[in-house]
């Protein structure tokens, strides 16, 4: 499949079967994560695997009661370092590039779980400080998604899009 046709038939997956995810597909996906663009190559990333329910049912309580992260087979809590970016960028390291580096790796992992067969949904409506705490990150790591995947057991229809038309300015606003 062509690379606009993938984007376009990605969906957002909140239902999985029972099929577990095995440590080489988990590999397959933080790999192709980590080939996301990052701003002077700083890969502010860190991904911490969550397979233990009852792990999976502390990111649940963090993600606002959110019940479908717990019935995924791996969980992906996806977290950006900004200190690695502001040691090259400072401020704007931290506050930006940080987050838009991590942010293309989510993406980067989505897309490649697609491809295979797999589904995923980014969720980024959860409290901070409790996934953070939920998977022991150091001080200063940010949690900046919360990626369940598995195989996918529904087929969501595409939600609307705006058209280019929409959203394209030309030389300016």
């Amino acid at each position: 499949m062509r690379i606009p046709e993938m984007i376009r038939d990605r969906r957002s997956i909140r239902a999985f079967t029972d099929g577990d995810i095995s440590d080489d597909e988990v590999g397959l996906l933080v790999e192709a994560a980590c080939w996301a663009p990052s701003a002077g190559n700083r890969q502010p990333w860190e991904f911490v695997v969550v397979r233990d329910g009852k792990n999976k049912r502390r990111l649940v309580e963090a993600a606002h009661g959110q019940s479908f992260i717990a019935e995924a087979p791996v969980v992906f809590v996806v977290c950006a370092d900004p200190g690695r970016s502001a040691s090259r960028y400072g401020r704007r390291g931290a506050e930006l590039y940080c987050l838009q580096d991590t942010a293309a790796a989510v993406q980067n992992l989505l897309l490649t779980a697609a491809a295979n067969g797999l589904g995923g949904c980014w969720i980024g409506a959860f409290d901070e400080d409790r996934a953070a705490e939920a998977v022991g990150a150091p001080r200063g790591v940010r949690p900046i998604a919360i990626v369940p995947v598995g195989y996918p057991a529904e087929r969501p229809p595409p939600r609307p899009r705006r058209r280019p038309s929409e959203v394209i300015h030309r030389e300016g606003f």
